[in-house]
């Protein structure tokens, strides 16, 4: 005989749970979390913004913190930790674990630095700082290659960085920047500031002629890609509203300072740039990325900001300053959309392009800070008179930054088409005292090291390429006889294996490997030759596919000399 057995209160429904599922959110980390953001509105695409703040109060970010910003800003926890823990500059304390001491020293060790004994430094830091207290840690370029070694103690950078410096600051306990000398608003006025844009808005200069104007003056991108102005401006032009203009003020390739210089001294030049680009393509909203490293120039852009607003020159919020958190792939300018919209920095996958799909998937015109810096000058002065500056039928001026082995390193306003021997000579002084120059990397980390043989190839757009190189962003970083080329190159390879997004697995793993057979001395052509193809041929961005061309230098321009054998290209 079948027994029946009945079924229990609990059978054929869910029991209810005592709490919701996931992390709790603490009501007094809520309340910080609230009272900290005050009445800032809680968009989504300010995430970064709100964990900046987060992090500047507390000097780390908790779980409990992260918890309930997510429920303020009602994300997920889970959108809210990925993003905090994708940026080198947000310290993610879990549970259990001890946050990181009140001041954090950052040793910059990209090669400019690391040539002048930044692993020095380094280690006598370490030994010497009270670990209770100071934080050291490694960090990539900060920017100030030209007075190297660099540092950053909490917010407050220094450079030329020593051990009695940084210990007078830690010391001290004073870690606000001190703000640039620069042109306000008032000086830049005086000499003739914004009276362009008062003119493009007038229709006195219709959009149409300035973009013939870049366009004849042979004005290209100075970011790296060197795509025509004209050109660009004009295919946003075309596009539907709404749109955005996207400063990328993020140069993080080592060896690259001359956005610094240029925001440092005259930001104003840049700005009007910047509002005549978005009256020209029609653009509601301008976005300036700036990178974490140059605070002091947070600090200066926000007061200049404040100055526009308050003149009516900018309507409030027209023009929004958003902060890095340390991601050299921000830079690339998809990566920094994605940051700009409250996002880890990983690059898009292309076509669409961003000028027709960017911010918030609207059409975006994306310029680095000197393209702008020169749109007054060459409306001003006309298109011939920037295109007569080259050298060697090359057109206009370029900033080029200038670091290691000469005597007057900086940003050195020279022709474009001027050769490395040329620019040594002639705006450095020549080499250092005790040095002979050996080789030199005309494009910063990616753009390739090439020997002293080639010293008088034109320093340009389209001339380095047959060489296995190219210019980028203009950073020149000159070695010498004292320096080890394979050393560089591992610098280097360190240097983008530490900021591959992780997003493909050529750049990931390529760079992880290409830094593990560098550091055993095992120089393989046919197997380094093979990393560098699947990275330039397989990596979503431009940092896989052009992180291998140090290493492809090597066996390309100094086998001989270094006794290498195979090909790495």
């Amino acid at each position: 005989m079948e027994t029946k057995t009945k079924p229990g209160p609990e059978f054929g429904r869910r029991r209810a749970r005592p709490v919701p599922r996931g992390r709790q959110v603490d009501e007094r980390a809520l309340a910080e979390v609230r009272e900290l953001l005050g009445d800032r509105p809680r968009r989504r695409d300010l995430l970064i913004e709100h964990l900046h703040r987060l992090q500047d109060r507390f000097g780390h970010l908790s779980t409990r913190h992260l918890a309930a910003l997510a429920h303020e800003m009602r994300l997920s926890q889970a959108e809210v930790f990925e993003v905090a823990t994708f940026y080198a500059h947000f310290d993610v304390v879990r549970e259990g674990e001890q946050p990181p001491p009140p001041v954090t020293v950052r040793v910059c060790t990209s090669l400019p630095c690391a040539m002048a004994g930044a692993g020095r430094l380094l280690r006598e830091l370490q030994a010497n700082l009270d670990p209770e207290r100071v934080r050291v840690v490694e960090a990539p370029c900060m920017g100030a290659c030209d007075r190297a070694p660099a540092c950053l103690v909490n917010r407050r950078p220094q450079a030329p960085a020593d051990f009695e410096a940084i210990q007078r600051i830690v010391q001290g306990g004073e870690f606000a920047p001190d703000l640039p000398a620069a042109n306000g608003l008032r000086a830049y006025r005086n000499m003739g500031g914004y009276e362009l844009l008062a003119r493009v808005r007038q229709g006195d200069l219709p959009a149409e002629r300035v973009i013939g104007v870049l366009s004849d003056a042979g004005l290209r991108g100075m970011g790296g890609a060197g795509f025509p102005t004209g050109r660009k401006w004009s295919i946003v032009r075309a596009q539907p509203a709404p749109k955005y203009v996207a400063v990328n003020a993020d140069e993080g390739e080592p060896g690259t300072f001359k956005d610094r210089h240029l925001l440092s001294t005259d930001p104003h030049r840049m700005l009007e740039g910047a509002l005549i680009a978005a009256e020209v393509v029609g653009a509601e909203r301008i976005y300036v990325y700036l990178r974490d490293e140059y605070p002091e120039l947070h600090a200066l852009l926000r007061h200049e900001l404040a100055a526009l607003e308050e003149a009516g020159i900018a309507a409030p919020g027209a023009i929004e300053l958003r902060r890095g958190a340390g991601a050299y792939i921000c830079g690339e300018e998809s990566a920094m959309i994605e940051s700009i919209e409250g996002k880890r920095g990983l690059p898009r996958h292309r076509p669409p392009y961003v000028a027709s799909v960017g911010i918030f998937g609207r059409p975006t015109l994306v310029n680095n800070v000197e393209t702008l810096w020169w749109v007054r000058d060459i409306l001003e002065k006309g298109p011939d008179w920037f295109a007569a500056q080259g050298r060697r039928g090359h057109k206009g001026l370029r900033h080029f930054s200038v670091s290691g082995r000469v005597r007057r390193p900086g940003v050195k306003l020279a022709p474009a088409g001027i050769t490395l021997r040329e620019l040594v000579d002639e705006y450095c002084g020549g080499m250092a005292d005790g040095h002979e120059l050996r080789a030199f990397l005309p494009g910063g980390a990616s753009g390739g090291i090439l020997p002293a043989s080639l010293a008088d190839v034109p320093l340009d757009f389209g001339t380095l390429e047959p060489y296995g190189a190219f210019v980028g962003s203009h950073a020149v970083i000159v070695l010498s006889q004292h320096d080890d080329l394979v050393a560089a190159a591992l610098n280097l390879m360190r240097f983008f294996a530490h900021e591959s997004c992780g997003q493909c697995t050529p750049c990931r793993v390529g760079t992880e490997k290409t830094v593990a057979l560098l550091e055993s001395r095992r120089l393989d052509g046919a197997l380094l030759g093979d990393l560098v193809r699947v990275m330039r041929d397989a990596s979503i961005c431009g940092l896989g596919q052009a992180a291998g061309n140090p290493v492809e230098s090597l066996f390309r321009h100094f086998a001989g000399e270094l006794g290498l054998e195979g090909g790495a290209s």
